[in-house]
């Protein structure tokens, strides 16, 4: 009977999933057919535009040859009428001129004739019919200004659509995903040189498998990529996978899409928990500062409330035991605090936990200190620690110390023990977790130098921990095991310091004990 359930519950939940790929699937059909309609009308305006365009350009080459005609016309009858004119005008003179040397003929006294001769040759040298050219200086002909459009014609009859680049196909064996890049690459179908970049889009999603039409991001693009891969650098994995997709472009119109892919890029992401955090310790997204004034307002309205009729008793036994109220008393005997009625971490454990649990897997994460910060630790807790407890002083936390007040030291430490580290403090920590084999190591997260590994084996899930005075954190998540540090793991395990290691104390980390057991004690309103 059972195993029938169990195979039932494995159809149900078969088809279940096949259900919800149907559905995606038909979302994805609608949303193309809807796009469809839409760029249907998009390229029918886009070629409409271009048609009149080239109606425009045409119109223009008819106005402005039609005007060279006609210069051309009003040149040649210009020349011609000027000529024709002059022409007019030398056979009149040619006419009189022939009509006088008729009449000299019949001249019949010699001093009148040779002198009518001679008149009438000096007007011959002289006569504009002998000294106008004969040819005109205009044709008739204009087919100098014919055109032919054949070829233009035969051109226009063979336009086409542009050719449109083919879908690239994106090589999901040779993308990588590691420290926190992404690197994609993709191929041609078939060789095209006509090919002049690519356009890159992704987006980060929740979601595995192909992607989803209605997601809860965007699109991101990256335009002008001059080869088949690119690698996406410093990114932070705050989502389980992305989406990938790639197009072609030529100089004239990008192509289609390749099929989308989807990489998996889980990283471990947690914020700081506000609910978790000490009074004195002002908690963002991602990071914490610290407050002396924190709490006070409320604590005072609090105590208001709750106190009303015994405040005069109270003052009185501060009065007698000290003559003035205790301000370490007073931060300790706090009320409730107003964050949902909690006060996770009270007293001097200026402590505050990550919101997420590990429980198994690989894990890493860095922690930046403030520039000045007096004093911060940060390793991983059991969720069980008491409210009075600071890091590295109980068997259920791990962590490194850095103290920067009065006496510098830096030093690992678990169990009310301590491992002094003879190095610089680095800059920002990075943490990396290994819950399966038990290891807890910290790493200068700049070139990634081991600074101490922590060997034990989790009985319950840790969460991270982090510890400030004086000073302030930022913490940053979603990233990877560097691939520096998963190396490092696999060659040189157990390599560094472990729990064990710590209980061999000199007087030099007794001492470095003490002071930190003293260090939060100190009131704030004193420190320079």
């Amino acid at each position: 009977m059972d195993s029938q359930k169990d195979a039932l519950q494995r159809i149900i939940t078969t088809l279940a999933n096949k259900n919800e790929e149907l559905n995606h699937f038909i979302e994805a059909l609608n949303h193309t057919l809807g796009r469809v309609q839409v760029n249907s009308t998009q390229v029918v305006s886009d070629l409409e535009e271009e048609f009149d365009t080239l109606y425009a350009v045409l119109e223009e080459m008819k106005e402005r040859m039609t005007n060279t005609i006609k210069q051309e016309t009003v040149r040649k009858s210009h020349e011609l009428q000027n000529q024709l004119t002059q022409s007019t005008s030398a056979l009149e003179s040619a006419e009189e001129l022939l009509e006088f040397a008729n009449n000299a003929l019949h001249i019949t006294d010699e001093d009148e004739f040779t002198k009518a001769a001679k008149q009438i040759k000096d007007r011959v040298t002289m006569a504009p019919a002998f000294r106008l050219t004969m040819r005109p200086k205009a044709t008739d002909n204009m087919t100098h200004l014919m055109v032919d459009f054949s070829q233009e014609r035969q051109m226009l009859q063979g336009l086409q659509f542009l050719p449109v680049p083919r879908a690239p196909e994106i090589v999901l064996g040779d993308c990588l995903v590691m420290d926190n890049e992404v690197t994609v690459t993709w191929r041609m179908p078939m060789e095209d040189s006509k090919i002049d970049h690519y356009i890159l889009e992704y987006r980060k999603t929740n979601h595995e498998g192909l992607p989803r039409v209605k997601d809860e991001q965007c699109w991101e693009v990256l335009d002008d990529i001059r080869t088949t891969e690119h690698t996406l650098q410093g990114l932070r994995f705050d989502s389980k996978f992305m989406n990938f997709r790639v197009r072609a472009c030529n100089k004239a119109a990008a192509g289609d899409y390749s099929d989308p892919v989807t990489l998996e890029t889980r990283a471990f992401n947690f914020s700081f928990d506000s609910t978790s955090s000490h009074l004195n310790l002002k908690v963002e997204d991602r990071g914490v500062e610290w407050d002396p004034q924190g709490g006070k307002g409320l604590d005072s309205k609090v105590k208001g409330k709750e106190n009303k009729g015994s405040a005069h008793l109270t003052n009185l036994k501060n009065m007698s035991r000290s003559g003035t109220p205790s301000p370490k008393r007073m931060s300790v005997s706090r009320s409730p605090a107003p964050r949902g009625a909690r006060d996770r971490f009270t007293g001097e454990s200026y402590t505050v936990l990550g919101d997420t649990s590990i429980e198994s897997g690989q894990h890493y994460w860095e922690v930046k200190p403030h520039k000045d910060c007096k004093s911060y630790s940060v390793g991983l807790a059991y969720r069980n620690l008491g409210k009075f407890d600071q890091l590295g002083k109980t068997n259920n936390t791990w962590c490194v110390h850095v103290n920067n007040w009065l006496q510098n030291s830096f030093a690992a430490k678990h169990n009310n023990k301590a491992k002094n580290f003879d190095m610089p403090v680095p800059d920002s920590i990075g943490v990396y977790c290994d819950f399966d084999r038990g290891q807890l190591a910290f790493y200068n997260a700049e070139n990634k130098q081991l600074l101490h590994t922590f060997k034990m084996k989790f009985t319950q899930p840790v969460v991270p921990a982090f510890m400030v005075w004086c000073g302030g954190l930022t913490l940053t998540t979603g990233l990877q095991v560097p691939s520096a540090v998963r190396s490092f793991q696999k060659t040189e395990n157990g390599l560094g310091g472990s729990n064990s290691s710590i209980s061999q104390q000199d007087p030099s980390v007794a001492c470095d004990i003490c002071f930190y057991d003293k260090l939060p004690s100190v009131d704030a309103s004193l420190l320079p």
